[in-house]
Protein backbone atom coordinates (compact mmCIF):
# COMPACT_ATOMS: atom_id res chain seq x y z
CA UNK A 1 0.00 0.00 0.00
CA UNK A 2 1.35 3.46 -0.81
CA UNK A 3 0.52 6.96 0.28
CA UNK A 4 0.09 9.58 -2.40
CA UNK A 5 2.42 12.55 -2.39
CA UNK A 6 1.11 15.73 -0.77
CA UNK A 7 3.40 18.00 -2.78
CA UNK A 8 0.91 18.52 -5.69
CA UNK A 9 -1.70 19.76 -3.20
CA UNK A 10 0.78 22.44 -2.15
CA UNK A 11 2.45 23.32 -5.45
CA UNK A 12 0.09 21.82 -8.02
CA UNK A 13 2.85 19.61 -9.47
CA UNK A 14 5.37 16.93 -8.47
CA UNK A 15 7.99 15.59 -10.89
CA UNK A 16 8.42 12.40 -8.89
CA UNK A 17 4.69 11.65 -8.95
CA UNK A 18 4.55 12.41 -12.68
CA UNK A 19 7.17 9.68 -13.18
CA UNK A 20 4.90 7.20 -11.39
CA UNK A 21 6.48 7.24 -7.96
CA UNK A 22 4.81 7.77 -4.64
CA UNK A 23 6.31 8.93 -1.36
CA UNK A 24 6.54 7.68 1.31
CA UNK A 25 6.07 3.97 0.72
CA UNK A 26 4.46 2.29 3.68
CA UNK A 27 5.27 -1.35 4.26
CA UNK A 28 3.64 -3.60 6.81
CA UNK A 29 5.78 -4.25 9.88
CA UNK A 30 7.41 -7.69 9.89
CA UNK A 31 5.82 -10.21 12.20
CA UNK A 32 8.17 -11.10 15.04
CA UNK A 33 8.77 -14.81 15.13
CA UNK A 34 11.19 -16.92 17.14
CA UNK A 35 13.50 -17.00 14.11
CA UNK A 36 13.79 -13.17 14.05
CA UNK A 37 14.48 -12.71 17.77
CA UNK A 38 18.14 -13.04 18.78
CA UNK A 39 18.70 -15.20 21.83
CA UNK A 40 19.95 -13.22 24.82
CA UNK A 41 22.57 -14.98 26.93
CA UNK A 42 22.18 -14.96 30.67
CA UNK A 43 24.50 -12.60 32.58
CA UNK A 44 27.71 -14.08 33.96
CA UNK A 45 28.32 -14.82 37.61
CA UNK A 46 31.10 -13.24 39.68
CA UNK A 47 32.74 -16.67 40.11
CA UNK A 48 33.21 -16.93 36.31
CA UNK A 49 36.11 -14.45 36.47
CA UNK A 50 39.71 -15.04 37.59
CA UNK A 51 40.48 -11.49 38.80
CA UNK A 52 38.24 -8.90 40.46
CA UNK A 53 38.95 -5.21 40.88
CA UNK A 54 36.79 -2.75 42.86
CA UNK A 55 36.18 0.72 41.46
CA UNK A 56 33.90 3.36 43.00
CA UNK A 57 31.35 5.24 40.96
CA UNK A 58 31.28 9.03 41.00
CA UNK A 59 28.39 11.49 41.01
CA UNK A 60 29.37 12.57 37.49
CA UNK A 61 28.95 8.96 36.22
CA UNK A 62 25.15 9.28 36.38
CA UNK A 63 23.26 10.66 33.40
CA UNK A 64 19.95 12.52 33.28
CA UNK A 65 18.08 9.24 33.82
CA UNK A 66 19.78 8.70 37.18
CA UNK A 67 21.88 5.72 36.16
CA UNK A 68 25.45 5.24 34.98
CA UNK A 69 25.98 6.56 31.45
CA UNK A 70 27.05 3.85 29.00
CA UNK A 71 30.42 5.48 28.31
CA UNK A 72 31.38 4.84 31.96
CA UNK A 73 31.17 1.07 31.40
CA UNK A 74 34.01 1.35 28.87
CA UNK A 75 36.03 3.53 31.23
CA UNK A 76 35.66 0.90 33.95
CA UNK A 77 36.85 -1.80 31.52
CA UNK A 78 39.87 0.27 30.51
CA UNK A 79 40.79 1.15 34.10
CA UNK A 80 40.48 -2.43 35.36
CA UNK A 81 42.60 -3.80 32.49
CA UNK A 82 45.27 -1.11 32.93
CA UNK A 83 45.36 -1.64 36.72
CA UNK A 84 45.73 -5.40 36.23
CA UNK A 85 48.52 -4.93 33.65
CA UNK A 86 50.40 -2.57 35.98
CA UNK A 87 50.02 -4.97 38.91
CA UNK A 88 51.47 -7.75 36.73
CA UNK A 89 54.40 -5.54 35.64
CA UNK A 90 53.52 -5.88 31.95
CA UNK A 91 52.29 -2.35 31.27
CA UNK A 92 55.01 -0.39 29.48
CA UNK A 93 54.32 3.09 30.82
CA UNK A 94 56.74 4.82 28.45
CA UNK A 95 55.62 2.99 25.30
CA UNK A 96 59.17 3.25 23.94
CA UNK A 97 59.56 -0.44 23.06
CA UNK A 98 56.06 -1.84 22.65
CA UNK A 99 52.52 -0.51 22.91
CA UNK A 100 49.34 -2.32 23.83
CA UNK A 101 46.71 -0.98 21.44
CA UNK A 102 42.96 -1.50 21.86
CA UNK A 103 41.59 -2.72 18.55
CA UNK A 104 38.03 -3.67 19.48
CA UNK A 105 35.65 -3.42 22.43
CA UNK A 106 32.01 -4.04 23.17
CA UNK A 107 29.42 -4.16 25.92
CA UNK A 108 26.12 -5.92 26.62
CA UNK A 109 23.85 -4.40 29.26
CA UNK A 110 21.63 -6.41 31.60
CA UNK A 111 20.73 -4.00 34.40
CA UNK A 112 21.39 -0.49 35.69
CA UNK A 113 24.03 0.81 38.08
CA UNK A 114 25.01 4.28 39.23
CA UNK A 115 26.40 6.47 41.95
CA UNK A 116 26.96 5.58 44.81
CA UNK A 117 27.40 1.91 43.77
CA UNK A 118 30.74 0.17 44.21
CA UNK A 119 31.56 -1.65 40.97
CA UNK A 120 33.53 -4.89 40.93
CA UNK A 121 35.12 -5.59 37.55
CA UNK A 122 35.71 -9.25 36.72
CA UNK A 123 38.50 -10.08 34.28
CA UNK A 124 39.29 -13.29 32.41
CA UNK A 125 41.11 -14.26 29.21
CA UNK A 126 38.75 -14.79 26.29
CA UNK A 127 41.38 -15.50 23.60
CA UNK A 128 45.16 -15.46 23.24
CA UNK A 129 46.78 -15.34 19.80
CA UNK A 130 50.29 -14.58 18.49
CA UNK A 131 50.19 -10.80 18.86
CA UNK A 132 46.72 -10.12 20.24
CA UNK A 133 44.34 -11.21 22.98
CA UNK A 134 40.85 -10.51 24.25
CA UNK A 135 39.78 -9.86 27.81
CA UNK A 136 36.24 -10.77 28.81
CA UNK A 137 34.91 -8.51 31.54
CA UNK A 138 31.94 -8.49 33.88
CA UNK A 139 30.63 -5.53 35.87
CA UNK A 140 29.03 -6.32 39.23
CA UNK A 141 27.18 -3.86 41.44
CA UNK A 142 27.91 -3.87 45.17
CA UNK A 143 27.54 -7.45 46.47
CA UNK A 144 25.30 -8.73 43.67
CA UNK A 145 26.82 -11.85 42.07
CA UNK A 146 25.14 -11.46 38.65
CA UNK A 147 26.74 -9.08 36.13
CA UNK A 148 24.79 -5.94 35.27
CA UNK A 149 26.96 -5.60 32.15
CA UNK A 150 29.52 -7.70 30.29
CA UNK A 151 32.09 -6.64 27.77
CA UNK A 152 35.21 -7.48 25.88
CA UNK A 153 38.40 -5.59 25.28
CA UNK A 154 40.79 -6.77 22.53
CA UNK A 155 44.40 -5.60 22.41
CA UNK A 156 47.34 -6.12 20.10
CA UNK A 157 51.00 -5.71 21.03
CA UNK A 158 52.79 -3.49 18.51
CA UNK A 159 56.35 -2.33 18.03
CA UNK A 160 56.58 1.31 19.15
CA UNK A 161 58.74 2.35 16.19
CA UNK A 162 57.14 0.51 13.29
CA UNK A 163 53.58 0.31 14.62
CA UNK A 164 53.42 -3.30 13.39
CA UNK A 165 52.13 -6.22 15.49
CA UNK A 166 54.79 -8.14 17.40
CA UNK A 167 54.53 -11.51 19.13
CA UNK A 168 53.18 -11.37 22.67
CA UNK A 169 56.16 -11.12 25.00
CA UNK A 170 56.85 -14.12 27.29
CA UNK A 171 56.09 -11.99 30.40
CA UNK A 172 52.79 -10.81 28.98
CA UNK A 173 51.85 -14.32 27.82
CA UNK A 174 52.59 -15.76 31.30
CA UNK A 175 50.48 -13.03 32.94
CA UNK A 176 47.59 -13.54 30.52
CA UNK A 177 47.65 -17.33 31.04
CA UNK A 178 46.79 -16.68 34.72
CA UNK A 179 43.43 -15.32 33.57
CA UNK A 180 42.33 -18.55 31.83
Amino acid sequence: RTTACLWPAITGDCNFCRMGGFWPVQRPAPQLTRELIMPRPAPANRTDFKFLSSLPTRWMDNDQYGHMNNVVHYSLFDTAVSNWQMAQGVFNVTGEVTKLMVVESGCRYFDEAGYPDLIHVGLRLGHLGNSSWRYDLGLFRNEIDTAFAEGFFAQVQVDAKSGRPTPVSPDMRAALEQLR
